[in-house]
C-alpha cells in the first residue's frame, strides 16, 4: 500500500474562519501546555509523564473553569496534537530532529482529523466535524481511501491536505537508462549525458523586495495594525518564492523520473555545507559575510527537496535513486581516473594533469557520479534508495597516482 497527499485551498466564510482559528489555537495551547509540563517533570525527576498521562490530564482540563474552552474543540484534534508532540520527542531522542519547541500564534497553525471528515467531490466541499461543510478549490480528483485530513493556515489562506491510501502497483520503468547528476549553484544540475538545468534562484530574484519589506516591518510599532499588514505582505512574498521553487522542482523531477530508470546523485550533507561560519566569541570565524551568501545560495536550490521528489517519483515509475559519496568527484578525471585537486583549476573548467582530458567541471563530476553508481553494486527493489557504503564504490576513479613530471 502507498499513501498520497492531495492539498487544496479552502473557501471558508467568516464564521468558519473564526472556528478554524479557534481550533488551531486550542490545539496549539494543548501542545504548549503539555510541553511545559514535560519539561518541568524532566527537571525534577529526569523522567517524562508520557502521552497516556497527559491525555488523562486533558480530560480534566476540559472540566475546569479556566480551561473549559477546550470543550468547544473536537477531542480528536487535541489528541492528535499531543501525538505530534510525542512524535517530536521520539525523533529528538533518536537524534533525528531538534527538541520540540513552543508553537507561536500565526506560525504554522494547523490541526488534524484522523476520522469523521467527509469529502463531497461532486459538490466541491469538505465536511469537518464541529465546523461543517467548507467549499474548496478542486484542482484534481482524489484517488484512494482517505485516511486523515490536516487543515493548515498560511499567508492568509486556509488549506487542507488529504492523505489517502491505495494499493501500490509495482511498475516496470519503460526506460533502461541510468544517469548521473551533479548539482550546483551556477548550474542547478548537470546530467552525465550533457543536459544542463539552469537554476531558478527564486529567493535571490526577490531579495531586494524582501529587504525593503523587512525594513518596513521593523519601523512599525509592535502589535499595531500597520505592522501586521506589513508582515502579511512579507509572508506572501515568501510563499510565492516557495511555490515558484516547488513548481520548478516538480517539473524537473517529473521529466527526469520519466526518462531514466536509475538516477545517481551525491549523498550531500547539506546541513554541514550550509553551516554558519560565525564561530564563537573565543574563536570567531572568517569570511562570515561571504559564507552567509553562499549558504543562502545553497538553501535556495533546495537540493534535499529535489532528492526527496526523485525518490518517490522514481519508485512510482519503477525506477531507483542511487546515492554515492561526494568525496573527490570534482577532482577525479572521468577519462583516466587520476585524482588531484589541481585538476580543477576554476569553477567551470576541468583539465586532467595526467591525460590532458579537457571538460566542463560539472559534466566531468556528473560522469564520475554515474561511474560510482554503476560500481555501487546490485540495486534494491523499486522504491528504495541505494546508499553506497564508502569510497570503494567509486573503484578506480579514486586511485591516486603521482603527478607526471614536466
Amino acid at each position: 500500500m502507498k499513501r498520497l497527499a492531495y492539498k487544496f485551498r479552502l473557501k471558508p466564510h467568516a464564521r468558519q474562519r473564526k472556528k478554524l482559528h479557534q481550533f488551531a489555537g486550542c490545539a496549539r495551547f494543548v501542545y504548549n501546555k503539555a510541553l511545559s509540563l514535560e519539561q518541568e517533570q524532566y527537571k525534577q525527576t529526569k523522567k517524562m509523564l508520557g502521552y497516556n498521562k497527559i491525555a488523562k490530564l486533558l480530560v480534566g482540563w476540559k472540566r475546569t473553569a479556566e480551561f473549559g474552552f477546550l470543550k468547544n474543540t473536537h477531542s480528536q484534534i487535541l489528541q492528535q496534537k499531543l501525538q505530534d508532540l510525542y512524535t517530536g520527542f521520539d525523533n529528538f531522542f533518536a537524534h533525528r530532529a531538534d527538541h520540540p519547541r513552543y508553537k507561536k500564534k500565526g506560525l504554522h497553525d494547523s490541526f488534524r482529523y484522523p476520522q469523521g471528515f467527509k469529502i463531497d467531490e461532486a459538490g466541491k466541499r469538505i465536511y469537518l466535524p464541529k465546523i461543517g461543510h467548507i467549499a474548496y478549490y478542486q484542482s484534481r480528483l482524489i484517488t484512494g481511501t482517505p485516511k486523515n485530513i490536516t487543515v493548515s493556515y498560511s499567508a492568509g489562506h486556509w488549506y487542507c491536505s488529504i492523505q489517502t491510501e491505495q494499493e501500490q502497483i509495482i511498475a516496470q520503468h519503460p526506460s533502461a537508462s541510468i544517469i548521473g547528476i551533479d548539482v550546483g549553484i551556477a548550474r542547478f544540475a548537470t546530467l552525465s549525458d550533457g543536459t544542463i538545468i539552469e537554476p531558478i534562484n527564486s529567493l535571490r530574484s526577490s531579495q531586494n523586495k524582501i529587504k525593503r519589506l523587512q525594513r518596513s516591518v521593523s519601523r512599525k510599532k509592535k502589535g499595531s495594525f500597520n505592522r501586521k499588514k506589513a508582515l502579511r505582505k512579507l509572508i506572501k512574498i515568501h510563499q510565492r518564492i516557495a511555490y515558484k521553487r516547488h513548481d520548478y522542482l516538480h517539473k524537473i523531477t517529473t521529466t527526469i523520473s520519466k526518462n531514466h530508470a536509475r538516477v545517481v546523485i551525491e549523498d550531500l550533507q547539506i546541513t554541514n555545507m550550509s553551516a554558519s561560519a560565525r564561530g564563537t566569541r573565543d574563536n570567531p570565524g572568517k569570511n562570515i559575510k561571504a559564507k552567509a551568501g553562499l549558504n543562502t545560495s545553497i538553501l535556495d536550490q533546495a537540493w534535499h527537496e529535489f532528492r526527496r521528489q526523485l525518490v518517490y517519483k522514481l519508485a512510482w515509475a519503477g525506477g531507483e535513486l542511487i546515492l554515492v559519496p561526494a568525496h573527490r568527484t570534482s577532482q577525479t578525471c572521468s577519462s583516466c581516473g587520476f585524482v588531484h585537486a589541481d585538476n580543477r583549476k576554476t569553477q567551470q573548467s576541468f583539465l586532467c594533469l595526467q591525460c590532458g582530458y579537457d571538460e566542463n567541471a560539472d559534466l566531468n563530476a556528473a560522469k564520475n557520479i554515474l561511474s560510482a553508481g554503476i560500481h555501487a553494486g546490485k540495486l534494491t527493489a523499486a522504491g528504495h534508495a541505494v546508499i553506497a557504503c564508502g569510497e570503494k564504490a567509486i573503484g578506480r576513479s579514486l586511485k591516486q597516482e603521482p603527478i607526471p613530471s614536466a
